[in-house]
C-alpha cells in the first residue's frame, strides 16, 4: 500500500513538474527538459507487465491531453515501460536477473546506463513522432541528443536528491 501511496505521489508530481515549469522551457530550439519518465524509471523491479504498462499509458496520456499533442507522450511512455525489462537486464545484468538488485546500492555506472538507455528510447520515439518527417531529420537529431542530455542530467540529479531525502 506504501508502494502505490508513493507512485502516486510521484504522478502528480511529475506531470505538475513538467507540465506548469519544465514545459515553459525550449533552449536554443531544441532542448525541451523532459523529467517525467522518471516514474517509468522508479517503478518496483517486481511489479506486474499489465499494471507498468497501464500506469504508462495513464501517464502519457495526461501528458498528451495537458499538451493537446494527440498521444505522442502515451506512446514514448509505452514503448519505455514495454523495454524496462530489456534494460534493467543490460544495465543491471545479473542482479536483476536473480531479483537482489537494490536501485540506489547500485553502482553509478549500472545505474546511469539504465536512464540513459530508458531516456534515448523515450525522446527518440516522442521526438520522431512529433516531428514525423524525413526533411527535418537533423533537426530531430539535434533534439533528441540535445534534449536527452539534458534530460540524463536532470533526472540523475533528481535520483541524487531523492537518494539524500530518503536516508
Amino acid at each position: 500500500m506504501k508502494t502505490y501511496f508513493i507512485n502516486s505521489i510521484r504522478f502528480v508530481l511529475l506531470i505538475l513538474i513538467q507540465v506548469l515549469i519544465l514545459n515553459q522551457f525550449n533552449v536554443f530550439g531544441y532542448i525541451n527538459p523532459i523529467i517525467y519518465p522518471l516514474l517509468i524509471i522508479l517503478l518496483p523491479f517486481d511489479i506486474n507487465s499489465v499494471q507498468k504498462l497501464i500506469l504508462a499509458f495513464i501517464l502519457g496520456i495526461s501528458l498528451d491531453i495537458f499538451e493537446d499533442s494527440g498521444g505522442i507522450h502515451a506512446a514514448a511512455t509505452l514503448t519505455i515501460a514495454y523495454l524496462r525489462p530489456l534494460f534493467l537486464r543490460n544495465a543491471f545484468g545479473l542482479s536483476y536477473d536473480y531479483q537482489t538488485l537494490k536501485f540506489y546500492n547500485a553502482p553509478f555506472r549500472e545505474r546511469f546506463i539504465y536512464v540513459s538507455l530508458m531516456v534515448l528510447v523515450h525522446h527518440t520515439v516522442l521526438f520522431s513522432l512529433e516531428i514525423f518527417s524525413v526533411d527535418h531529420l537533423l533537426y530531430f537529431i539535434e533534439k533528441t541528443i540535445y534534449s536527452s542530455i539534458f534530460s540524463i542530467l536532470l533526472i540523475i540529479i533528481t535520483l541524487n536528491l531523492i537518494r539524500k531525502n530518503s536516508k
